[in-house]
């Protein structure tokens, strides 16, 4: 059997899936910028750069899948267009690779963030949407990678697309925006929330989702893989429910939340420090981000558990990881996490 290439591996979701691979018996090849490290996998390391077309021209030697999970998720950079030349120019870089090498099937990771958000409705692979309607510019650098992979997929690369909701669960050791509300909710550092909502699912559900998509998905077509569309508030309320701990009951005005977030990305402007508060983490916020999973449920297989299970999850997870504040959890984090 040959080798899956899975970018991203040494992330939170592009771990699961190299995860998933190897237990269907797949050998898997990660791409990783140099000094990076894919905790607990046994997996082949291979340095390269998504922006470095001739370190990606190695990685695909030899492979037949390539999982493209990687991505410069932050919703702040002081150069913006380091998320342009990561995710747009490093997507092209990557499928002309894979073309070349002739892969024979490729699973490319956009974001739900891609897909049209009806008013007051929930979006699907079909909903209208536009670069117009992203919000900050890793949103539009995901919208054009996007277009990039649908292009190939249309010139006869055998691309199918994914678009992830919001995972939850284990070994998020960045962590994650996402999980950045569970940690911060475990800590006691959210006093306050806004009115926006989510739809989150278990990570493991999304890299289960990838692996059926390459199994079953059609080229060129779009995969939703969410589980449930919650508010913030009743994603606070479950975890309240899970961990014992009062979920906060004051909301915020969208006015303040957006005062906030501009003080603290202009003030990002000036030190170099990523804000506290994004504005266009915001911005984003203004839009409840739900949508339906009826596509890959029916084509592939899709079936994800309750949200609940991947909030208990990230719960277990950062508690066990050293995660917690020390005035909330004693002992030391293990030498083998970053530090969050």
């Amino acid at each position: 059997m040959k080798p899956a290439l899975v970018t991203g591996a040494s992330g939170f979701l592009g771990w699961h899936v190299a995860r998933v691979l190897l237990e269907r018996g797949y050998p898997v090849r990660a791409l990783v910028r140099p000094g990076s490290r894919v905790d607990a996998l046994d997996v082949e390391r291979v340095a390269g750069d998504l922006r470095d077309p001739a370190s990606l021209e190695r990685a695909v030697a030899g492979c037949e899948l390539l999982f493209h999970v990687a991505a410069d998720y932050r919703l702040w950079a002081k150069d913006p267009g380091e998320l342009y030349r990561s995710n747009v120019d490093g997507t092209r870089n990557l499928l002309q690779a894979a073309q070349d090498a002739g892969i024979e099937r490729v699973v490319y990771t956009s974001t739900v963030g891609c897909i049209g958000m009806p008013p007051g409705g929930v979006g699907d692979e079909l909903s209208p949407v536009s670069l117009h309607d992203m919000a900050g510019d890793y949103k539009r650098s995901k919208f054009h990678a996007e277009q990039v992979a649908l292009e190939f997929a249309h010139a006869g690369l055998p691309v199918v697309i994914v678009n992830p909701t919001a995972p939850l669960g284990d070994h998020d050791v960045k962590p994650t925006p996402t999980g950045k509300i569970v940690l911060d909710f475990l800590n006691g550092d959210m006093p306050a929330f806004i009115d926006t909502g989510l739809n989150v699912v278990d990570v493991r559900d999304t890299a289960l989702g990838h692996w059926q998509a390459c199994e079953r998905g059609r080229a060129g077509e779009r995969y939703i893989l969410g589980s449930e569309n919650l508010t913030l508030a009743q994603i606070l309320e479950t975890l309240a429910r899970i961990t014992g701990r009062k979920a906060p009951t004051i909301r915020l005005p969208y006015l303040v939340a957006w005062c906030a977030g501009a003080c603290s990305t202009a003030w990002a402007g000036v030190s170099g420090k990523p804000p506290r508060v994004p504005l266009d983490a915001v911005r984003m916020a203004r839009k409840k981000m739900w949508v339906t999973h009826a596509k890959a449920a029916r084509e592939l297989g899709f079936s994800p558990a309750p949200a609940e299970q991947a909030l208990s999850r990230a719960v277990e997870w950062f508690r066990g990881a050293g995660f917690l504040a020390a005035h909330l959890a004693a002992g030391p984090r293990p030498a083998n996490l970053p530090s969050a």
